[in-house]
Formats: structure tokens, sequence, C-alpha cells
């Protein structure tokens, strides 16, 4: 369904960004650290790795690259900043050369008008902004127990940005969807590096592609996406994991049937139950693709193993759900046998980080100090991890264990 179409040519090239015309280099030449860190589960430890636009993340992979975000940055405030935040490819034929000059998108299919959108073309359309999260579905899934396949990351394959672009909701009524459109198609300018390699693309359904939310992103906390990040347009999907979320989108394609692609049929599927779980170990009977996120939360100002003041201790923390918005927060500091309320911060939409705070007595001793949130549609967190043999999803009440002294 989707051809893929290579700006310029060249595996080393330079990236011209919009508006200021800087250059981001060869992607290849990234500058791997000596600092190391260790995520808190079996073979954890991790180089530390800095790539062009970016500071020095928690390297995964380097090909295709695969950063994650030290935890350490979601203490900063609710926005991830561009520069902290994650990178996450699926194939290793990355775009490294774009004119933003020539770029554009591609709408066709089941449309009474194709279209080829430049960037100029873009900017001219009404604008809006949203504030999301975007996460990995494989967030966390480092922590499976036991331990299953995959990218073993901690709790860092996520952010939150403001995001600004055209709701693709506007492109749809300019390009014109026929009758009997079911589903589109995404596809953009990463691509696989052989040709046994499913190329990467992702659908939604037409009334969630077209219910006003869904934007065709091209600008991320008030700059220019970076390149690793899906330069110069992205697709946002909020309340969706990031496997929606295509980068580099160059191709936009309304069809009459259910896409059935190896990254819809495939990969990205979870149980189809209301846990979206099976008992460690087992095959689900059936599956569905993975959607929205489930509800999560995180203490962020103190972390696991600390040492603190006995008496009082202020917390503070994010929490986030797939767009319903968080109702309330509530903290423990006796492993989850007694619970207090926190104080939600400003609410900056259903999409983004909610920031809390709460304070806490702690008598000298070990302490387990807990986070639970809730969402507006009355979901909540588990006490106990769910498994499924993707390591997806992991929404567990998590546990920080201090000391006070």
């Amino acid at each position: 369904m989707l051809d893929r179409r290579r700006l310029l040519a060249g595996t080393t090239a330079t990236v011209a960004t919009l508006g200021a015309g800087s250059v981001l280099g060869s992607i290849s030449a990234f500058a791997k650290t000596a600092k190391t860190v260790t995520l808190p589960f079996g073979n954890g430890e991790r180089p530390m790795a800095q790539y062009p636009q970016k500071r020095p993340l928690i390297l995964q992979t380097t090909r295709p690259p695969q950063l994650e975000t030290p935890f350490s940055v979601y203490n900063e405030g609710v926005i991830t900043p561009n520069d902290a935040f994650f990178v996450r490819y699926h194939l290793a034929d990355i775009p490294l050369d774009i004119d933003p000059a020539k770029f554009t998108i591609e709408v066709k299919g089941k449309v009474d008008k194709p279209l080829k959108l430049s960037m100029a073309d873009l900017r001219k359309m009404p604008a809006r902004e949203i504030v999301a999260v975007t996460q990995c579905s494989g967030n966390s899934r480092g922590f499976f127990d036991p331990r299953v396949a995959g990218g073993q990351s901690g709790n860092g394959a996520m952010g939150n940005a403001r995001w600004k672009g055209v709701p693709l909701k506007a492109v749809l009524e300019k390009a014109g969807v026929q009758a009997g459109a079911k589903q589109v198609v995404f596809g953009g300018l990463d691509g696989p590096v052989s040709d046994k390699t499913p190329d990467f693309a992702k659908a939604l359904d037409l009334d969630h592609a077209r219910d006003g939310e869904v934007m065709l992103a091209y600008s991320m906390n008030g700059e220019d996406l970076p390149m690793l990040n899906g330069f110069p347009v992205r697709l946002v999907v909020p309340g969706y994991f990031g496997t929606y979320w295509v980068k580099h989108l160059n191709e936009i394609a309304v069809i009459d049937h259910v896409y059935d692609n190896f990254w819809m049929k495939t990969a990205y599927r979870i149980p189809d139950n209301d846990c979206h779980c099976v008992e460690p170990g087992t095959a689900p009977k059936a599956t569905i693709p993975i959607n929205r996120f489930t509800v999560r939360s995180f203490i962020t100002n103190v972390t696991d193993g600390a040492k603190v003041k006995a008496g009082k201790t202020h917390l503070k923390g994010i929490a986030f759900d797939g767009g319903k918005g968080i109702k309330e927060v509530a903290v423990s500091a006796d492993g989850g046998k007694s619970w207090q309320p926190a104080t939600l911060g400003k609410n900056l939409g259903n999409y983004s980080f909610r920031e809390w705070h709460a304070t806490v007595r702690l008598p000298a001793g070990a302490h387990e100090l807990r986070v639970r949130a809730t969402s507006n549609d009355g979901k909540t967190q588990p006490m106990q991890a769910s498994w499924n043999p993707a390591g997806y999803m992991r929404n567990v009440v998590e546990t920080v264990r201090v000391t006070a002294a």
C-alpha cells in the first residue's frame, strides 16, 4: 500500500532544520560518554550516549538508535525537554538528509482530491496545540517477571511535550474522504535495510483519524521537531502508545478495508481481555492491536534506595492515563497499608502528565513508598503487576524503598 520515497539519498549526509538552516550531521557520529547507568533489574547496566540535538541519554541500541530518558529528567517538570526526549525506531534505515523545502506529504487512496502538501502548505493551515504524552509500548519491559524478549527499558521510554500542527481531520476534509472508507494508513521515511523486513506503517480507524485530536505535528515545545523525534512532521495520536506516532510522516492513505500488515496483524498485539494479561509463561487465546495507555503514576523526586531525613518528607511526581485525565493521586509510606491523598498540580489537559505533591512523615527506619493514580473514569493501578508475552502496558503501583535517619 505504501511505497517509500527518499528525498535526498545519502547515508552520512546532513539535515537542514527549518528556519535556522543549521546542520545536524551524521547520526553515526554519536559520542559515547564514559558514564554508565544501572537500571534496577538484572543485566541493567547501560552506557550513556550523546546524539545530535540530544543531551546524554541511556543507550539501548545503536542500529536503529534507541535512547531512553534518564528518570531524573521527569523531576525537572511535566514537560520533557526536547534534548532529553526518548528515541524509538523500529527500522534501521532512518532518514539523514531531509530538505524541508522539498518535503511533501502525499494524501491518497479513497479520497476525492489526492494531495501533496508541502511544509509551506501545512503552515498555512489553521494550527492547534495539545500537550500529550507519548510512551513506548514496551516502556518498563525490563521489570517484567518472568522476563520477556525485546528491548529491556526502564521507566524512561516516555515523554510529555507541547505539540503544534494541523489536525488530521482538516487534511482529510481537504482531500475529501470517499464513502466506504474504513481506515487511514500512515507511513514515514524510515525503512528496512533488508527487503525481507516488513516496512513500517500503522493504521487508525477512520472515526479516530478524524476526531480532531490526531495531529500532523511540526513543532515540539515551541521548536521544530528534533531529527530523531520525527523531523519535519510526525503523527501525534494523543492517548495512544507511541507505535502509532509515525515519524518523518510522508504518506497518508485512506483505505476501504482493515489494514493487516505485519505491524498491525502480528506485532503490537495485546491479550483481548480486561487486563490485557495472561498467566506468566502462557499465550493469549485472542489478541487485539495495542491502543490506549493505562493509568500510571511515579514518584520522581526520591529514588529507590535513597536515604532521607527522618520526619516530614516532601514527595512529588507525575501521573497520566490514555485521555480521561487524572482524578486523584494517593501515596502510601507503609507499603500500601494506608493511603493519603496527594495534591494535584496544574492541569495541562487530559493527555498530559499531571504533577502531584504530598508530604509524608517517615520515622527512622526502612519504608516502602507507593503512589497510585485514579483516572476520571474510575480506572486505577493494580497492586500486583500483570504479565503478557510482549512485555507491554506495565502499570502496576510502583514502589520506592527508602531509609529514614
